[in-house]
């Protein structure tokens, strides 16, 4: 059973008093104003959503699970493929206009803001379309396809004042903002080193219709690099957000490869990458993803000397957590010299193993929809006519970092940045 927005309010504001999480994480203070859906038929926030395919309609069906008791609708939608335009029809019950080109849903008076969950390449010259008509922007992540257009589209953003919101929903996440508490607060002491890993078993394709096969391209738009980096803008962008919000910083330098060693089937895209991002103090983050193998899926690993957090799982391990059986067993073999010594290198040397422990839950609101979460405070955030500008940061270097792995692996070598913007 999911948890209740009461849950995730008390959550908020509960974790230390409410004052620490809330100046770290300043978006969630939309959630404890009290009742903010309005009242009147003035306070109504319209939208349209551009882009219904896949991640467009998870968003419209997320969106309707509150649309009654949130004082907004769906106004209209917009697709250039005649399949998702009708599908997202009939997912609003036909009470949505419906456009295939986006420009005539941003002639709409009464439209307040778009959601945009177009191809990558297409972000940029809609979102600032919209934002110069006057209309707030939530961007399916990662922001754009290249720098120039990430930095294009910020620089819109900052002129028009209008919202521009990225989709990273692990930002509204229960037990990613526990979490983020506990390592802020040292719980698990120094961070001296984050993992991260998203690995799948599919070669990523969606199906072409047979009599078509000119739209290979526009439908699987993620295999090739005019519209997409792949798994780095696709999957990474996130992992890297987390990485960046636990260390209040980006990154200083990126190093990578990656390579097509399994689904060589024209496909322009890496179907593994492994990168090493490093950070001002020294702390490294070290990344790898893979479409070819399931087995460990996906993961952030956060490593302190005091405990480990691995947030998807929503857990975390002590370091000095009682000694599970097994290894009570090897340390008492080890004492008692059953092993005898190795000699490697001229030292002795005894196994090294991990630390068996089964952990302790982060938080027990770890099935509530951190989607949903991040839509509202948007629907919030366009009815106040604000957001905060912490969102659209970390929207920023995530997809500025995604982009410049890309660099390092394109480039084989050590890559770093300056912000070449004020942010």
């Amino acid at each position: 059973m999911k948890q209740s927005r009461r849950d995730f309010l008390k959550l908020v504001t509960g974790i230390a008093g409410g004052a620490i999480v809330l100046s770290s994480m300043p978006w969630l203070n939309t959630f404890v104003k009290g009742s903010r859906a309005g009242k009147a038929a003035s306070d109504k926030v319209r939208l349209g959503i551009i882009g219904v395919g896949d991640r467009g309609s998870l968003l419209l069906q997320t969106f309707k699970q509150f649309e009654k008791t949130g004082n907004f609708e769906i106004a209209a939608v917009c697709d250039n493929y005649q399949p998702n335009y009708e599908n997202a029809l009939k997912l609003t019950d036909g009470k949505a206009a419906g456009f295939y080109d986006y420009q005539k849903l941003l002639d709409m008076k009464d439209i307040d803001a778009v959601v945009i969950a177009t191809p990558l390449n297409e972000h940029a010259h809609i979102a600032i379309d919209a934002m110069n008509a006057g209309k707030h922007v939530f961007c399916e992540k990662s922001i754009a396809r290249t720098i120039e257009d990430v930095n294009r589209m910020m620089e819109t953003h900052k002129k028009t004042g209008m919202i521009l919101q990225i989709g990273h929903q692990r930002l509204f996440s229960p037990i990613y903002i526990e979490a983020i508490d506990k390592i802020k607060n040292g719980k698990i002491g120094k961070v001296t080193q984050m993992r991260a890993y998203w690995h799948r078993n599919g070669n990523w394709r969606r199906p072409v219709p047979k009599d078509k096969p000119e739209l290979e391209r526009k439908i699987n738009w993620r295999l090739y690099k005019e519209y997409s980096a792949g798994l780095l803008t696709e999957l990474a962008s996130h992992q890297i957000q987390v990485a960046n919000w636990i260390k209040g910083e980006p990154p200083v330098s990126v190093i990578g490869s990656g390579n097509i060693i399994y689904w060589k089937d024209g496909r322009e895209v890496w179907d593994n990458v492994a990168l090493v991002y490093k950070y001002s103090d020294g702390t490294h983050l070290i990344y790898d993803s893979v479409i070819s193998n399931r087995h460990y899926g996906l993961e952030e690993q956060i490593l302190g000397d005091k405990g480990t957090i691995e947030m998807e799982v929503n857990k975390i391990y002590w370091e000095d957590h009682p000694s599970a059986p097994a290894i009570q067993r090897l340390v008492t073999d080890i004492e008692k010299d059953v092993f005898g010594s190795v000699p490697i290198g001229g030292a002795s040397w005894t196994p090294e193993v991990g630390i068996k422990d089964k952990g302790e839950f982060i938080t027990g609101n770890y099935q509530m929809d951190e989607v949903q979460l991040e839509l509202e405070g948007f629907v919030n955030y366009v009815r106040d006519g604000k957001a905060p500008e912490e969102l659209t940061i970390q929207g920023y270097h995530a997809t500025i970092w995604s982009l410049l792995g890309e660099q390092a692996i394109n480039e084989n070598k050590l890559i770093t940045f300056e912000n070449k913007i004020e942010l």
